[in-house]
Order: C-alpha cells, then structure tokens, then sequence
C-alpha cells in the first residue's frame, strides 16, 4: 500500500479543492495563504501530479484534482463518523438526548427539571427524532426509542411495560359510562404501534362498533387532539399526563406488545455529565 500524504497536506487540499481559494482554505485552517500553498505543492510533488491550474485571480482543479477530491472527502467524513461513533460528542458539548415529541412532554420533561435542578451547571440538549436507525454521525448522547428491543449494537434499559388505555377531555369522559358508548365518537389512530384500536376493541368485545376515525403520524399530535375534545386516543398509562387535560374514562386497559427504551452505543463510553443524565433517567423508573 502507498504510503499516504500527511493528513495537514490533505486537508489543504481539500479546503481549497471546495472552495477554489487559496486564501479561503488558509483562513478554515488558520494558517495563512502561502503554508496553504506551500502544502499543496508538496502534495503535488509527491503525488507527481498537479492538482489545480493557477490563474491570476483563481483556481480551477485539474481533472486529476477533481477525481481526486471526492474520495479525500469520503475519507474525512468516515474518520469524523468513526471518531463521533466511538467517542461521541466534543467533551465539552451539551448532553444530548434524543426522544419523540409525546415522550419528551409526559416522561423527559419532569426529569430533565429535576435533573437540571441538582446539576444546574452541565449544559443539556433535546431533540426531536423518530427513532433513527443508528447514532453514527450524530452529537447524540442517548436516546429513548419505542419498539421490541431488537437493536443491536446498544445499551437498553427499559423504562417498564406499559398498556394502552382510552383517553380523551374531561367534558367527552363525561358522557362514556362503558365502552359501548364510543359508538359514533371519533377514534384518534397513531400510526407505527404494533398495538391500536382494533386490539382495544376487539378487548372490550366490541370489534362490530361504528365509529370514525382519524389518523395521526406522532403520538403527541393525537394526544393534543383528545385534549381538544375532537376525539378519543390510545395512550400508553405512563405518559396520561396532566389528568385536567386527560383522562381514561374506562379501567380497560390492553398490554402493549412494544415499549420506551432508554438507549445508547455499546462501542461508545459516555461522558461523565452524560453518564450522570443516565444514571438520573435510570433511578426514575418505577
């Protein structure tokens, strides 16, 4: 194998390879406008070919430069991704945790306060995602995801079995007494859980019952609905929340097949402050 160039001479060359300026690489790299040049020289020499056409006022990439440029670029992605992957975020960086919209309201929120009340000093982030298949590239620390477990590759703690129950306004509540009055109501469907309404249903020996319905792609957006009082939601029982805006007007509740995971890397040790989150996250599961 070829013995490779050094990594300065390569990220000269990929710096002003993208942006076509000696100058500008110079000032991306902090060094200066002529060691930019100097390194790019040195480079062509060892690779005995030029790499870009010098005019007055410009510079365009050779034909070789610009096969070339892809694949030193593809290289500094994968070492960025590797380093993120086994190392995680900059020391430095705030803790990050990634969650569902509907989780981050009922279950995160009210952790995160008492997190941030003992450690008031360690930076946090939330972010919104939807259960991303894997935590290359990202300045994620952890994240709690919703499925069966079967990811490999991750540390999982699970946050507790959980069951489905019906949901909706206090005023709607009123006017249910058994199951069989959701006749005629609107049923607000989550898309992506294994279990739904037709299990609920089907439960409470009702799976001929006319009802309407009305789909949503997040959890959080059906539960927003039920608190308006267009309609009836399957929630899971730990994340009702505030009980004046939500409330289960049956005990009827149907075991979910799937359920909330705290997780993270194997392959990635966490920083102490995110360690600290976990640990917080951890010892607050019932």
């Amino acid at each position: 194998m070829a013995r490779l160039p050094p990594v300065a001479w390569l990220q000269a060359f990929e710096a002003a390879g993208r942006t076509l300026s000696f100058t500008r690489a110079g000032e991306e790299l902090a060094v200066t406008q002529s060691a930019i040049s100097q390194r790019i020289r040195l480079l062509e020499a060892r690779l005995g070919q030029e790499l870009f056409i010098r005019h007055a006022r410009s510079l365009t990439l050779t034909e070789a430069g610009r096969a070339w440029l892809p694949s030193v670029q593809d290289a500094f992605d994968r070492l960025a991704h590797g380093t993120a992957e086994i190392f995680g975020p900059e020391p430095d960086a705030p803790v990050t945790i990634r969650a569902t919209p509907a989780i981050q309201q009922f279950w995160l929120a009210p952790r995160l306060q008492s997190f941030h009340r003992q450690q008031p000093d360690t930076p946090l982030r939330v972010v919104t995602g939807v259960w991303a298949d894997d935590f290359i590239g990202e300045d994620v620390d952890m994240e709690i995801r919703y499925g069966a477990g079967d990811w490999p590759h991750l540390v999982q703690q699970s946050l507790g079995t959980d069951a489905l129950t019906a949901v909706c306004a206090p005023s709607i509540a009123e006017t249910l007494d058994t199951p069989a009055a959701l006749a005629g109501h609107t049923l607000l469907h989550t898309a992506g859980f294994a279990v739904g309404w037709p299990a609920w249903l089907e439960a409470a020996g009702l799976t001929d019952l006319a009802t309407r319905h009305l789909w949503c792609d997040t959890q959080s957006m059906a539960l927003r609905l039920a608190a308006q009082g267009t309609g009836i939601a399957l929630a899971h029982r730990g994340l009702i929340g505030d009980r004046s805006m939500l409330v289960a007007p049956f005990e009827l509740a149907c075991p979910a097949r799937e359920q909330f995971i705290l997780t993270r890397p194997e392959r990635r040790s966490l920083r102490a402050p995110a360690e600290q989150l976990w640990d917080h996250l951890v010892a607050t599961i019932e």
